[in-house]
């Protein structure tokens, strides 16, 4: 590993070349500055896990010169890992008043509320650490108060973006300012490090109103049940779906903890002022169905959410059908496709009328299409363009994009050491990355042998034979074997196996048998032997060994 106090450099953990999970990390004459700290989801190229984090090992091995980690917005993979992973950098965590009411919510849970020194800093706010001088400027985005960062340094200022767009009527919370992002333009940015979500989308993402403006003639002429999903951070999108409901005469109810921790939030923070307080989910039972709107978490197929839940009708207060009407007001995530495929099933299979973004003005993006990259550009124009936060395709596309722009851009994955300044920007090193899986209350690796035992079950099964057997390792009783999902208990085939199990166990040597580590890996390889010969997959195999007195 490259060391040096007297340098500018960028190295992401998690986020650059994937979606999700941001970690990014500056370093400034040796002291590291952390941005963000995110969550991502499995998926169906990690069916095994639900959640998964950056391993932040890297930088918790330096976390006696972390100055501290800053928090540019309320979404999960901006700050949804700071519970999981702040036992390991243990350094104060600033934010802006709405993200650090989401995130106190957060912390509480995990127990942390009281340990985390949580410092709030005002939208377009100001903080000084060590060499970073470091100013918040309001972008807007599908979040309350978004901010990017402008970190000065003695190297240069470094334009961090975060997640951003311009909207010219947000809704809620102010335009991006144009005017402060041009003021650090003039004075010269060494660097941008950008969101390229929506670098391969031309135009321009659209704006909150638009939305605003359609949803209630949509809603004006449905009966029945009114049920709306979308990103439960989206405060502007609840609001308008909320105005709509009022405007066509429907009290709102809301489903889901991740909607009713957003409210909270959000009311705290003097947002949803306009809007009555949401009714809960046993009061929403004694409103008529046309007079009804349900605003439910689960906008991309959570499997536990409460959308999934309605459409599976294995929610215990809520259910529609026949006539009823569900509004996705949000857009597909890539890799969410099949499991929000299966919950718009089910809601037609009972008689659900659905609606997306793909028929209705319904959603618009909080990233930035190609449009608005080329005027974030021209407003900063930076001398060199680092992009983040997208798949290498988005990446790449951003890259083309910052290049006929006027700016150079550096391609870089997670790991990548970037060395702003001194000198020509390049790659010097590279740091350890990795995923963890939040697995309950734990974290476990995601290369580890807890979740390749996990998947190897969920693809090819899992044998488990069980012994008992005397002081000379004679067995008694009849061995049994289990294998659920591969053979049923009265499966010929099970009898077939069991016998030939327990005749290779009979004819091991005495001196095996007497040996409990011993007798229990010959035994694990005969039973793989007898499954290996009926099957062609590979089951994880065990066996459970009791061994008592003769």
């Amino acid at each position: 590993m490259t060391s040096t106090d007297d340098d500018l450099a960028f190295l992401p953990l998690g986020g650059t070349g994937e979606i999700g999970m941001n970690l990014n990390l500056y370093r400034c004459n040796g002291h590291w500055l952390a941005v963000d700290c995110g969550l991502g989801f499995g998926g169906p190229e990690h069916p095994e896990v639900d959640v998964m984090v950056p391993d932040p090992v890297f930088i918790a091995e330096r976390r006696d010169k972390l100055l501290g980690l800053v928090i540019t917005h309320a979404h999960e993979d901006h700050l949804g890992a700071v519970a999981w992973l702040w036992r390991q950098l243990r350094c104060p965590v600033y934010a802006t008043p709405f993200t650090a009411a989401v995130l106190r919510r957060k912390l509480h849970e995990a127990g942390l509320l009281g340990e985390v020194p949580l410092h709030v800093v005002a939208p377009g706010g100001s903080i000084e650490l060590g060499p970073y001088q470091i100013q918040f400027i309001a972008v807007a985005h599908s979040v309350p108060e978004a901010q990017a960062l402008a970190i000065t340094t003695p190297y240069g200022v470094v334009m961090h973006s975060g997640d951003w767009k311009i909207d010219p009527d947000p809704v809620v919370g102010p335009v991006t300012d144009e005017a402060t992002l041009k003021r650090y333009g003039d004075a010269g940015i060494l660097a941008m490090v950008c969101d390229s979500t929506n670098a391969l989308v031309e135009g321009h993402s659209g704006s909150e109103a638009e939305v605003r403006r359609a949803l209630p003639a949509l809603m004006r002429n449905l009966s029945g049940r009114i049920a709306v999903t979308c990103f439960a951070s989206n405060v502007a999108r609840v609001e308008s779906i909320a105005l709509a409901a009022k405007a066509v005469g429907r009290h709102v109810a809301i489903a889901g903890r991740s909607l009713r921790n957003i409210e909270a939030a959000a009311r705290e923070c003097g947002y949803l002022a306009d809007v009555p307080p949401f009714l809960n989910e046993d009061a929403a039972s004694d409103i008529p169905d046309d007079n009804l709107l349900l605003i439910l978490s689960g906008s991309q197929g959570e499997a536990r959410s409460a959308m999934s839940r309605v459409a599976a009708d294995s929610h215990p207060r809520i259910a529609l059908g026949e006539g009823d009407t569900v509004i996705f007001s949000s857009r597909v995530i890539p890799g969410n496709e099949r499991a929000i495929n299966t919950v718009q099933d089910n809601l037609a299979r009972r008689g659900v009328h659905l609606m997306t973004d793909n028929d209705h003005m319904v959603h618009v993006s909080g990233h930035p299409a190609r449009d608005e990259l080329r005027q974030i550009y021209a407003l900063v124009r930076p001398t060199f363009a680092v992009p983040v936060h997208g798949e290498w395709r988005h990446l790449a596309a951003h890259a083309g994009l910052a290049k006929d722009a006027g700016a150079t851009p550096l391609m870089l994955e997670d790991g990548d050491i970037l060395r702003l300044a001194p000198g020509t920007p390049r790659i010097i090193d590279s740091a350890p990355v990795g995923r963890l899986a939040v697995d309950g209350n734990r974290l476990v690796p995601m290369t580890g042998g807890v979740l390749a035992a996990r998947r190897r079950m969920m693809f090819n099964g899992i044998v488990i034979g069980s012994l008992v057997v005397d002081e000379t390792g004679r067995i008694r009783g009849a061995a049994q074997i289990s294998a659920p999902g591969l053979f049923d208990p009265e499966d010929p085939e099970t009898a077939r196996m069991i016998a030939e199990f327990t005749s290779s166990v009979a004819d091991l040597p005495a001196p095996l048998r007497r040996d409990d580590v011993a007798l229990a890996e010959s035994a694990r390889a005969s039973l793989r032997r007898a499954v290996g010969r009926r099957m062609q997959k590979r089951p994880l195999v065990d066996v459970h060994l009791m061994r008592i007195a003769s």
